[in-house]
């Protein structure tokens, strides 16, 4: 997003053609670099000072959340016109208000002042970004952008390795435990992607021959279609009985890189029992209670598999089949059928991107690719799915944007839709339309759940680009979801209506057991 401090940085990137992506709003403009990075390893948002960059804070704090690597950037006053501590405009307590707030919710927030030391510490960020998969800020004031500088350094020091000590005997005791046990099985989580440790991870389902099963959070960090794969692990919102009990019923669990957090284990509604797990986290292990500190993800599923002689693949798996949906005509739609729908139709080809609540909790059965599913499913921020369909299709421009995402959230960040013809992303959008905010009415229900009615398929007649259509019954919404799949060259929003108080049946067994140990207690 351009803003008059920023200009001279947005003409430097506009001189290669692009680079250069406009957003609506700062928000989205984050939240479309959050989708890239995850996608392909590292994104950038470039801002004005003050009114923009304190915008970007909700998809920066998102990024630290959830492992992001963005690298945020803020065009700011030249150092020549702060002198005298003006009332500039933008400005709020101070010059570094703005650096100070960013401090909180990245792994670096810096200022280059000096053009000497400017490209060391550009260079050190982006690696620093890359390296921790966290997000960092870099604030350029507007008089130093064209004053020259020293070349970039390639002398930066990489990631540590573990003492060798101490990794053989977290790999001895990993070994032992998993060893003994009678039903072992594996929990990929979400920095197995954001690390970009999926070959790890196939390599050692695959020469240890453990079942497989993902979290909520880390989503597509195995393949639908592996044979090791078994389902989303997430208490009451698990995909399936089965995986629930493969996990639950399993005597030594060895989790990668995944978020104990609320949504990850379905409000904890998880039952693992600490005491037969191993957790690696990105640069400690612990082995039952006891931590190896400096042996991370990466390191325990490399030692596991070079101890067990690596089992080459065979080929690409062979593509399981989607259940299929057989609408009935005529018949009301509901949200049973609207998940039974996706999950036929969404998946292959696409890039999958849910925004939280209930369009996340329906997803959870959907069959996507290896890294074909992108979600806030920790620091939950309603809007980012949209937005971040603009970064997704530019990082993967050879899958589709598919976007599930509720009323509410699509009013908060919709308008994102409109830039996205011009740079080529033609997305599909369901929007979900059940009157308002419908995850949390189950919750405590009031006239705070209510929004602004709108007739959302009439989006794109304003934007001037893509087609719209209005379904509420199944048959209806088959035919539509057709219909997008075969037109690729344009936006397709899809306004799914279903009863105001229908939820997906994910959400509903998720209320049903909390409402349970609720009783228990009470």
């Amino acid at each position: 997003m351009p803003g008059d401090f920023t200009l001279k940085l947005n003409r430097t990137l506009d001189q290669r053609p692009g680079m250069f992506v406009g957003t609506s709003d700062e928000q989205g403009a984050g939240f479309a670099a959050d989708a890239y990075a995850r996608l392909r390893g590292i994104g950038v948002v470039l801002v004005t000072w003050g009114v923009g960059g304190l915008k970007v804070v909700n998809p920066t704090a998102q990024a630290w959340a959830e492992s992001v690597p963005v690298v945020v950037i803020a065009g700011s006053p030249g150092l020549a016109e702060r002198e005298g501590d003006p009332l500039l405009h933008h400005k709020v307590k101070s010059f570094d208000t703005g650096l100070r707030v960013m401090e909180d919710v990245t792994a670096l927030a810096v200022e280059l002042d000096d053009p000497e030391t400017a490209p060391r510490i550009i260079a050190e960020a982006f690696a620093m970004a890359r390296r921790e998969s966290r997000p960092v800020y870099l604030e350029v004031p507007r008089d130093i952008v064209d004053m020259p500088a020293p070349p970039l350094p390639h002398d930066l020091p990489g990631p540590r390795d573990p003492d060798p000590a101490t990794l053989e005997e977290c790999l001895d005791d990993i070994t032992a435990r998993l060893g003994e046990a009678q039903r072992p099985a594996i929990i990929s989580g979400v920095l197995v992607a954001r690390l970009g440790l999926q070959a790890d991870l196939d390599a050692l389902a695959r020469t240890t021959g453990l079942p497989v099963a993902e979290t909520l959070l880390g989503k597509s960090s195995v393949g639908s279609d592996d044979d090791w794969f078994r389902g989303v692990y997430a208490g009451a919102i698990s995909s399936s009985p089965e995986v629930r009990e493969l996990i639950e019923g399993s005597d030594r669990v060895l989790v990668l890189g995944a978020y104990i957090s609320d949504l990850n284990t379905g409000m904890f509604t998880a039952g693992i029992d600490r005491a037969n797990t191993i957790i690696s986290h990105q640069d400690i292990t612990y082995v039952g209670t006891r931590g190896y500190e400096g042996v991370g993800v990466a390191h325990v599923m490399r030692g596991l598999v070079a101890r067990h002689g690596a089992v080459a693949p065979t080929g690409q798996p062979a593509p399981k089949p989607r259940p299929p949906f057989t609408p009935t005509a005529g018949a009301p739609l509901g949200a049973a059928a609207l998940f039974s729908a996706l999950r036929a139709h969404a998946g292959p080809g696409h890039t999958v991107l849910a925004d939280p609540g209930d369009s996340l909790f329906g997803s959870v059965g959907l069959q996507v690719e290896e890294s074909g599913f992108v979600a806030t499913a920790y620091y939950a921020s309603l809007g980012f799915a949209v937005p971040g369909a603009l970064g997704a299709g530019l990082a993967r421009p050879d899958r589709r944007p598919f976007v599930i995402v509720g009323d509410g959230a699509f009013q908060m960040t919709g308008l994102e839709l409109a830039g996205m013809d011009r740079v080529g992303v033609h997305p599909i959008v369901v929007v979900v339309n059940n009157d308002g905010y419908g995850t949390e009415r189950p919750m405590m229900d009031g006239a705070f759940n209510d929004i602004p009615r709108m007739r959302y398929s009439l989006f794109p007649e304003a934007l001037g680009s893509g087609t719209g259509v209005r379904v509420d019954t199944e048959d209806g919404l088959d035919t539509a979801l057709r219909e997008a799949l075969a037109d690729a060259t344009q936006l397709r929003l899809i306004e799914a209506v279903i009863p105001r108080d229908d939820i997906s049946p994910m959400l509903s067994a998720l209320t049903a057991e909390l409402g349970k140990r609720v009783a228990r207690q009470g």
